[in-house]
């Protein structure tokens, strides 16, 4: 057995074709993946919650939030870059997801006469689903509040400054959740975004070899048998909890935050400091969609 196997590992590597169809090769090409997946996601999840942050200053007044976008607006350049590169991530992690799930379906051609999940969560099983559609809802967002293409009566260009100069982002804002149809968009919006988060918040550790066995936790089976040393040490379960346990925490926050908006607008609340704009329904000479 030993002798068959150096031979065939022999063969792979003086045989192009057979390394072609080497199962090692389209492990490591998955691997690989897993990793620009885990790395994408990770990137995009910072974004996303860095960006409602931002949003969230609506709260603190009209003043807060329109400052905010006005340091943003002063940096085009930056903001552009920045803007490609989500992009970039993004496109790179549908098109991996994409290849992934094609990969894992091509491995079973012939489907289970009758499956049952045991362990795998809806989420988990559909995020190439839920991923599409935020795709779309991401589209859908730039066409709003970045474009105006969707919403120019309420657009930031197309109505009045605010007291200080800065175009009044929150008006904008506002204007576009007062809209019955758009509020309850974006909330239904958030929940397939948290349907996605509530899988990819975590899984990242898993895709980058951080949520295995190793030196750093003891192996569950081990607890009982623990010297005074590793007591220090964590035991598996325990941080696979802790994993789980920040994947949804970051999903409820998420959802919770960006919810926050448009469900408070549309109970009627306003902005300290807010007040109703009539839209000239014109662009602005200085409106340009590039830096």
């Amino acid at each position: 057995m030993e002798v068959q196997t150096i031979r065939s590992i022999s063969a792979w590597e003086h045989d192009p074709r057979a390394a072609k169809h080497s199962p090692f090769r389209w492990a490591l090409s998955s691997l690989t993946r897993q990793y620009v997946m885990a790395i994408t996601g990770l990137g995009l999840v910072l974004f996303v919650v860095v960006h409602m942050a931002g949003n969230l200053l609506i709260f603190a007044g009209r003043d807060a939030l329109n400052a905010y976008a006005h340091s943003l607006d002063e940096h085009p350049g930056l903001l552009w870059l920045a803007r490609a590169l989500l992009l970039i991530a993004f496109a790179v992690h549908i098109v991996i997801g994409t290849q992934l799930t094609v990969q894992d379906r091509a491995a079973r051609p012939v489907p289970y006469v009758r499956w049952k999940p045991l362990q795998s969560s809806w989420a988990a099983r559909h995020m190439l689903l839920t991923g599409l559609l935020v795709l779309a809802f991401v589209i859908y967002h730039l066409l709003h509040f970045t474009f105006g293409a969707t919403d120019r009566k309420y657009f930031k260009y197309t109505i009045p400054r605010d007291p200080q100069g800065y175009y009044d982002v929150t008006s904008m804002v506002v204007g576009g959740f007062s809209q019955t149809p758009v509020a309850m968009g974006y909330v239904a919006a958030q929940i397939i975004l948290g349907l996605h988060l509530a899988h990819g918040a975590w899984s990242w550790f898993q895709h980058l070899g951080l949520n295995r066995e190793n030196r750093l936790f003891l192996p569950s089976d081990r607890l009982k048998t623990r010297t005074r040393l590793q007591l220090l040490r964590p035991d598996r379960r325990s941080y696979a909890r802790l994993v789980h346990g920040f994947g949804a925490i970051m999903t409820l926050l998420v959802i919770l935050g960006n919810c926050s908006i448009p469900v408070a607008i549309q109970l009627g609340w306003r902005p300290s400091g807010y007040e109703e704009q009539l839209p000239n329904h014109a662009l602005s000479s200085e409106w340009s969609p590039l830096p």
